[in-house]
């Protein structure tokens, strides 16, 4: 049985998506067998995080529709051993999407693979629910700034509603100056939102360089912000990791 992880935020600009790709990568690094899919539909960018724009073709209404199963649709990586992505349609309206064929789709994402993460789209709307219906899990990205806790503080909110206990945070973009000058903590963005920490990723320009380049951001293994979704990878998979000191 696999465990499916939305990945969510509760405004743009935390570095979800990115997150969301790093994470896959750390863990089909670490040998396990994992799948990555864009729930963004029109506004999908999962693909050049994941360094594989030039190799998607289908989406999964492909699945959803029954044109092909899921191992037809989804591309494997062909940098990372193990990782495998499925990409959203351009064009797709929520209100639509049949809650039993999506199930059915995600039964099958649990026969073939140890994890699957969910990009799931920036907010709390029906295209967010959707993403994170059939989750086991969520991660909430979230950076210093109050908006985006504010945000994120109600996506966790929302996320209990439907019934999804078992969440974590992850915050991201993190510049400790600047953090300093508003006079907040790690540990005062958690009392906010009220979930567990599930890792801290500094402000780092290799995710930049990663993403103009077409290179997976764990191949920037001199860079703060690859070793720390190593880690987060890590924790997911049940190990005992500390907090990196940086």
């Amino acid at each position: 049985m696999g465990k499916i992880i939305a990945v969510v935020s509760g405004k743009g600009g935390t570095g979800k998506t990115t997150s969301a790709a790093a994470i896959s990568s750390c863990l089909a690094a670490l040998g396990y067998r994992t799948i990555c899919i864009d729930f963004d539909a029109g506004l999908k960018n999962l693909d050049m995080s994941l360094s594989m724009s030039e190799f998607t073709v289908m989406d999964y209404m492909d699945v959803l529709n029954g044109n092909m199963t899921l191992m037809e649709a989804c591309t494997e990586s062909p940098q990372i051993e193990n990782l495998f992505f499925l990409a959203a349609p351009t064009v797709f309206d929520p209100e639509h999407q049949d809650d039993e064929r999506l199930k059915a789709m995600f039964d099958e994402v649990n026969e073939h693979f140890e994890y699957c993460l969910i990009d799931a789209p920036s907010g709390v709307g029906l295209g967010f629910e959707q993403a994170c219906k059939n989750a086991d899990m969520a991660i909430i990205v979230v950076t210093g700034e109050l908006p985006a806790m504010r945000d994120a503080q109600h996506t966790a909110y929302r996320l209990r509603d439907m019934g999804i206990e078992d969440i974590r945070l992850l915050v991201n973009r993190v510049i400790p100056k600047n953090l300093k000058r508003i006079k907040t903590t790690v540990d005062d963005i958690m009392d906010t939102i009220g979930t567990r920490l599930i890792g801290i990723v500094p402000e780092d320009k290799a995710v930049f360089r990663a993403l103009h380049s077409n290179t997976p951001l764990i191949f920037y293994k001199k860079r703060f912000a690859a070793y720390d979704y190593l880690d987060i990878a890590r924790r997911l998979s049940g190990e005992d990791v500390p907090l990196r000191k940086w």
